[in-house]
């Protein structure tokens, strides 16, 4: 740690801030994390994954394509892995260090096909290895453009067939194994050109040849799979999940801070800087935390710092300091920060996001409760605050459950003087006494016994209303209408979330396994577990939150189980959930935002594609289930 707060005082002189700072108070422990996440090499411009940045210099090295035929898409200078429409580019994701130590992906563009690999050396240089795998008739030319990113200074300079790079931190000399060749680019930075007939590296340091630069690339691939390798059996379901997690990492210039977003394709979608939504980002950091403490850290602390005015984690915080200011989404923080301390022992982080997380907790009941029980809603906004266009409306309050447009919800009114839904949600008591539960521990940790006593009564009581929630016929937790007091006959994974809250006894969650989720009428099809039962009218729709499949509610349910004596229903939901997202991985590298209830996308891949994000880290929570379940 003291190596770290060595290199937080250095970037605080470097950034101008000369301000006394306790290195011990969790502020300065997480500027920390923050300030090592922001050193070395990464693919941190959201823009593109063929970019890799150098932090904190703000140094980029970009590779694009051009092309030597009549074709007016003829340069290839930015690629995402992620689209919902058409994109020029096809890449599929290899894989991804957390530490910048290597990459691997490949791209597919008009006619050419190409392998980029990278790795760093022990004293941060950066090797990129590009190989051609297909080429027009016409053979094009690789291109390294560089330049400074987001407004940092630095000096760049072609001479000759090098680029010598001058920051205030760092000098650099960028090299290729190439020769130059003459492509006249309307460039606003210095380049390289190469004709692409044969594999060409683009380096830092030293002169190299090819075959030294090839066999550092393979040395880092190969210490990345000997990671791999501690799961065993399970190493291409681990290594998916690293991959689509590390894909995601980027530099958020605007807060001069490392984030994973859900993808970057969203990032363009909210203003073009970032977006953060709540429980995807907190799941995000939690897979993070199997092999980077720091990236885990980063993701569920930046979110819960989101906290609005209104004391609530937004369902979305997003560029130029927009957000969801009437709207919540899933209570999830507190079983994140607490798995996380659980896994690291460090307190300072609970320190540091335990006031947010109680304003959270008790903004629900202020907010959201109808008589005892909870209801999602959307608070109206008064300026200067802006709102969206769901504010104070059913849209809202379908936002704030995550599942935009859930069947659940059909027909049930939106009641504008109280801003809820007219629907007693027993998802949402599930996941509210599952946080009072969770906060109530964090609390103890940190010595807080009143404010611990607080919390489990008031997770007694929303579990003892949950009760009214069950019904004896239908074996199982059911929505009611607060309008009429009429239970919906709708089920979907939610139904099953009350085993979160531990509100159900042995007997009863024996029940609900046996006549609901074992059921292949219902939810344990080919593909488990779809968004709402096989034998609702709505299933047939496969529209989003209309019967697709979904990492989360896997994910909130398998944590219900975990609950209870219920080894076969673990052990059935961890299976299919791991077989879905890997038959996917192996036809094209993706992890889809949501999965086809009825195909698995196996059968139709586009349709994946037009259907939601292809690159969405929360779909890997499908292989996470499987790795908890066999001890990971």
């Amino acid at each position: 740690m003291k190596k770290y707060i060595s290199i937080l005082i250095l970037f605080l002189t470097i950034s101008g801030f000369s301000a006394a700072i306790n290195p011990d108070s969790p502020e300065a422990k997480y500027q920390a994390v923050q300030t090592k996440l922001q050193t070395g090499w990464g693919t941190f411009n959201h823009k593109s994954v063929l970019s890799h940045v150098l932090l904190p210099e703000g140094f980029a090295m970009n590779i694009g394509i051009k092309l030597h035929q009549n074709n007016a898409d003829n340069y290839l200078k930015e690629a995402y892995i992620s689209s919902r429409g058409p994109r020029p580019e096809k890449i599929t994701p290899g894989y991804k260090a957390y530490d910048g130590s290597y990459s691997d992906l490949t791209v597919e563009w008009n006619g050419v096909k190409f392998r980029i690999e990278s790795a760093t050396t022990d004293n941060q240089d950066l090797m990129l290895l590009v190989t051609p795998i297909q080429n027009p008739e016409n053979i094009p030319s690789v291109i390294l453009e560089t330049g400074m990113l987001w407004n940092r200074s630095g000096n760049l300079e072609l001479e000759g067939n090098v680029i010598q790079v001058k920051t205030k931190n760092r000098n650099l000399t960028v090299r290729s194994t190439g020769l130059q060749g003459k492509e006249f680019l309307a460039n606003t930075s210095p380049y390289l050109a190469v004709k692409f007939d044969q594999p060409v590296a683009f380096y830092t340091g030293e002169p190299k040849s090819l075959n030294q630069i090839k066999e550092l690339v393979a040395k880092r691939r190969s210490e990345l799979e000997l990671k791999f390798s501690k799961y065993g059996e399970f190493a291409p379901t681990y290594q998916a999940i690293q991959s689509v997690v590390g894909w995601n990492v980027i530099f958020d210039a605007s807060k001069e801070r490392i984030i994973i977003p859900v993808s970057r394709l969203w990032n363009d979608n909210f203003g073009g800087q970032y977006v953060l939504f709540d429980w995807d980002t907190y799941f995000g950091a939690w897979m993070a935390s199997m092999e980077c403490k720091e990236l885990a850290y980063a993701n569920a602390v930046e979110i819960t710092k989101s906290i609005t005015p209104g004391g609530f984690i937004p369902n979305f915080s997003g560029s130029y300091g927009n957000a969801s200011f009437d709207r919540s989404q899933p209570p999830v923080g507190s079983l994140v920060f607490n798995a996380l301390y659980k896994k690291f022992q460090d307190k300072w982080l609970l320190e540091y996001v335990y006031d947010d997380l109680l304003k959270w907790n008790r903004w629900w009941p202020k907010n959201r409760d109808n008589k005892g029980l909870l209801c999602w809603g959307s608070s109206a906004v008064e300026p200067p605050l802006k709102s969206d266009g769901g504010t104070n409306e059913w849209q809202g309050a379908a936002w704030e459950s995550g599942l935009d447009n859930s069947p659940m919800f059909d027909k049930v009114p939106f009641n504008k003087q109280t801003h809820l839904l007219e629907l007693a949600d027993a998802g949402l008591m599930g996941l509210y006494v599952m946080d009072c539960d969770q906060l109530a521990e964090i609390a103890n940790i940190l010595g807080k016994t009143q404010d611990a006593k607080e919390l489990k009564e008031r997770g007694e009581y929303y579990r003892k209303n949950l009760a009214q929630l069950w019904d004896e016929n239908a074996g199982i937790y059911k929505n009611k209408r607060t309008d009429t007091g009429e239970l919906s006959p709708r089920i979907s994974p939610t139904n099953f979330y009350p085993l979160l809250a531990n509100a159900p006894t042995q007997g009863q969650a024996e029940r609900m396994i046996k006549d609901h989720l074992l059921n292949p009428e219902e939810f344990n099809g080919e593909w488990m577990m779809p968004s709402i039962s096989a034998t609702d009218p709505a299933f047939k729709d496969q529209d989003y939150w209309r019967g697709r499949i979904w990492g989360p509610m896997n994910f909130l349910v398998y944590l219900g189980l975990k609950n209870y004596d219920l080894p076969k229903a673990r052990g059935v939901l961890a299976e299919k959930s791991n077989r879905l997202m890997m038959e996917n991985v192996k036809l094209n590298g993706y992890i889809y935002e949501n999965y086809n209830g009825i195909t698995g996308n196996v059968k139709d891949p586009a349709e994946g594609k037009r259907m939601g994000d292809n690159y969405y880290h929360w779909g890997a929570l499908l292989g996470f289930i499987k790795l908890i379940e066999n001890g990971f």
